[in-house]
């Protein structure tokens, strides 16, 4: 098949991240073998200008590119370490402009330092607040995860006049839900992850029907980012969390 993915996945010199054209391209391509119809709501909430900081629930391997392909932009993903480590899944990864996380003791600072690099390039950076929690066990559409704090922090760090975060939810009409891999197969990739060590496996989520709801942007001003320090600081991170999750859950009340 002639399609702009494989032709990347085949080079190995090409350096992360890769060219905005190429994750839309990749997505594309993706989704048009999977057959997976996409409704988009809300669009014309995307902010034109200004850096993004996106987040959204998460369920399946197929989340990046659907948002990707939804917004029509490319969003560099924040991943697991382990899929820096897996083959195949590595160079699909890569394809689509995101990074895989290091090991946890050096993962705060790679994700300030490469999440900076990529906003004040104007690129759009993408974060799964629920982490991966919801991505090793069954879960209906509508379920969300409580959100955990560190894209508040994240957001509130940043060295940026302004910075959006821009709340996307992703509400699967149709799906089949299949067992992938066992979870402490997992382990041979990155045992210092305390999930993959249960029994079970891994789910596999295919999307065949699904609609991708934008939310309204929060803004990040200096005046906030000034304030991000001590019980102030705590206080608004827990605000930004919080109006973060209760957005994304009306959105899929919304969709269902």
């Amino acid at each position: 098949m002639n399609c702009p993915m494989f032709a990347a996945l085949s080079s190995r010199e090409m350096p992360l991240p890769f060219p905005p054209p190429l994750p839309l391209m990749a997505s594309q391509c993706f989704l048009d073998m999977l057959g997976v119809r996409t409704t988009v709501q809300h669009g014309d909430r995307i902010p034109s200008q200004d850096p993004i900081l996106l987040v959204s629930n998460h369920r399946s391997f197929m989340d990046p590119p659907l948002v990707i392909h939804a917004i029509q932009q490319a969003v560099h993903f924040v991943c697991h370490p382990y899929m820096g480590q897996v083959p195949l899944l590595r160079e699909f990864v890569r394809s689509m402009g995101g990074f895989p996380l290091a090991d946890a003791e050096a993962s705060n600072q790679q994700l300030f330092q490469q999440a900076s690099a990529l906003l004040r390039g104007d690129r759009i950076v993408g974060i799964f607040p629920e982490g991966a929690a919801p991505m090793v066990k069954f879960t209906q559409p509508q379920e969300l995860s409580p959100f955990q704090r560190g894209f508040a922090h994240l957001a509130l760090r940043m060295p940026l006049e302004r910075l959006h975060i821009l709340p996307v939810a992703i509400a699967a009409q149709d799906e089949a839900q299949e067992s992938a891999v066992p979870l402490q197969l997992l382990r041979w990739f990155d045992p210092s992850e305390p999930l993959f060590n249960q029994a079970g496996w891994h789910p596999a989520i295919f999307y065949h029907d699904v609609k991708v709801m934008v939310g309204h942007p929060r803004t990040i001003t200096a005046t906030e980012r000034s304030a991000y320090k001590g019980r102030g600081g705590r206080t608004l991170v827990r605000e930004i969390t919080s109006e973060m999750e209760q957005s994304i859950a009306q959105l899929l009340q919304q969709a269902f």
